[in-house]
This record gives structure tokens, C-alpha cells and sequence, in this order.
């Protein structure tokens, strides 16, 4: 069950970051709809462990953008 949620929230983050050159945690949470931290860090988590998206600070918040 949490392995399928975590490919659903992986998608929806996919696409708020699809044809940008980037966004901030909090600019991802809000795009997306997604109201826990915890579930917007399990998208990105799945998306970091394919290797599909790159992150860095800035300004003192994480940002990431597609690969």
C-alpha cells in the first residue's frame, strides 16, 4: 500500500517539475496538493532512488529539478 502511494505522490511531483527549471519543497508541496511533509518526501524519495531528480539548497531550502 505505501509502495503504491509513494509511486502516485512520485508522479504528481514528476509533473509539477516537468518543463521547469525548478522548484523549492514548499513550491512542489503547494503545486502538487500534497499536505504532509511526509508524503511529499516519500515522492521524492522514490524519485531520488530512480535517480530521476537532482536537489541542492537554496537560500536555505531544498530545490529540485528533473535530470
Amino acid at each position: 500500500m505505501l509502495k503504491e502511494k509513494a509511486g502516485v505522490l512520485a508522479g504528481q511531483i514528476w509533473e509539477v517539475l516537468n518543463g521547469n527549471e525548478g522548484k523549492t519543497q514548499k513550491e512542489i508541496k503547494k503545486a502538487a496538493k500534497i499536505k504532509a511533509d511526509k508524503d511529499l518526501f516519500l515522492g521524492l524519495g522514490w524519485l531520488l532512488r530512480e535517480d530521476k531528480i537532482e536537489t541542492s539548497e537554496k537560500n536555505g531550502e531544498l530545490f529540485f529539478v528533473l535530470k
